[in-house]
């Protein structure tokens, strides 16, 4: 647990400093934000605004998981008990920076054009299905064999769909699991992109979203099946590869995302961009497949889910009968819209976030109370 804290309080504590470096060298660099003229004209006021600050919490994230690798090996006990930096680890870090990448690539062109277009459709789809192909990859395979009782031999993915764990009818097989694997990845990236619309809206939410990972992959930590006693009369645990490595890597986020959000919230002196967007869905969906919790990540990413909605549905609606369904989509704009101030808009969709993270735990930790009932 230790190990966790130190590395959320690093990447806080990284974040929080550097981020200001960071709007100056972005100022310098006139890499400010492109407005698009047709959203709501309150946003004209944000035009030059730096952009690209995902990169700071990214590389916070990245220094502050290396730190909490030093705190495990002078740890005594289980918890000293590690063995380096893991596929785990790999998967996790690699999907937030290689998909931040492909965003900061997307922020990059549209500075340079200083226009909102950016990368095109199809090149971010290549990329994001690119970098979900190659991660899913690894983490269906390389397999970590635990010995014990009985042999445990885990992987970061599943070829199981899973709620709080594999669901032993739902079996995929090992091509269909890197599809699901690619799909999610995909999805949530861009989900989160779709969020991150409004000052501190995608970062608050994804501090909740994460600080949810963390607290169910400590969890299942502490009733891993090849260390959990009662695993040996088949008693509920959990079989994910590594947990203590994924509560590292989801608090040292979530940690780097708080620093960021003291100068992300309105008025933002910065702002993610599509590196930081794209970054922190790679990261969610890939702690979704790490953590076997696929199905339960539409409650817990409650949020991202409704915003991403209003988009299909508004794109189906107007295709179709001609109508728009909102004034504007993503939702967020509808209300801007409408006339709710972005401040209302930000603390009552972090509220919707906050109580799909409440009611995704609840059905996490009653599935663990219900077999012990």
């Amino acid at each position: 647990m230790r190990a966790v804290i130190a590395a959320a309080f690093v990447a806080f504590v990284l974040s929080l400093l550097t981020t200001p470096l960071a709007v100056r060298i972005f100022r310098a660099l006139k890499a400010g934000q492109p407005i698009r003229e047709i959203g709501p004209q309150t946003h004209l006021g944000k035009r030059g605004t730096p952009t690209m600050g995902g990169v700071v919490f990214i590389l916070a994230t990245v220094i502050a998981y290396v730190t909490g690798h030093l705190v495990l090996l002078n740890m005594p006990g289980k918890e000293g008990r590690s063995d380096g930096f893991t596929i785990t680890g790999l998967v996790l870090v690699g999907l937030f920076v290689c998909c931040g990448l492909v965003g900061f690539l997307d922020d990059w062109i549209k500075v340079r054009k200083k226009n909102s277009a950016g990368l095109s459709k199809k090149g971010k789809l290549i990329g994001q299905i690119a970098v979900g192909g190659t991660f899913g990859v690894i983490a269906l395979n390389f397999p970590r064999t635990v010995h014990g009782y009985k042999d445990f031999t885990l992987t970061v993915g599943s070829e199981y769909l899973s709620l709080s764990r594999d669901i032993d009818w739902l079996y995929t097989g090992k091509i269909a699991a890197i599809v699901i694997f690619i799909f999610v990845i995909m999805s949530m990236s861009n989900a989160v992109n779709l969020t991150d619309g409004l000052d501190g809206l995608a970062t608050g939410a994804s501090i909740l979203v994460l600080m949810a990972y963390t607290m169910m992959a400590f969890w299942q930590y502490r009733h891993w099946c090849p260390d959990y006693p009662a695993a040996r009369s088949g008693a509920y645990c959990y079989v994910s590869r590594d947990p203590l490595e994924i509560a590292l890597v989801g608090a040292a986020a979530a940690g780097a995302l708080l620093g960021f959000l003291w100068w992300n919230t309105s008025p933002a002196r910065i702002f993610m961009g599509d590196t930081g967007a794209l970054g922190l869905g790679g990261l969610i969906g890939g702690m979704a497949m790490a953590t076997r919790t696929v199905l339960l990540t539409p409650i817990l990413g409650a949020l991202f889910v409704i915003i991403t909605m209003s988009v299909v549905l508004q794109v189906i609606s107007f295709r179709t009968t001609g109508k728009r369904i909102f004034r504007m989509s993503p939702l967020q704009h509808h209300f801007e819209l409408k006339g709710w101030s972005e401040v209302n808009i930000v603390v009552r969709f972090w509220i919707i976030a906050g109580l799909g993270v409440l009611i995704a735990l609840g059905v996490f930790y009653s599935d663990f109370l219900r077999a012990y009932g």
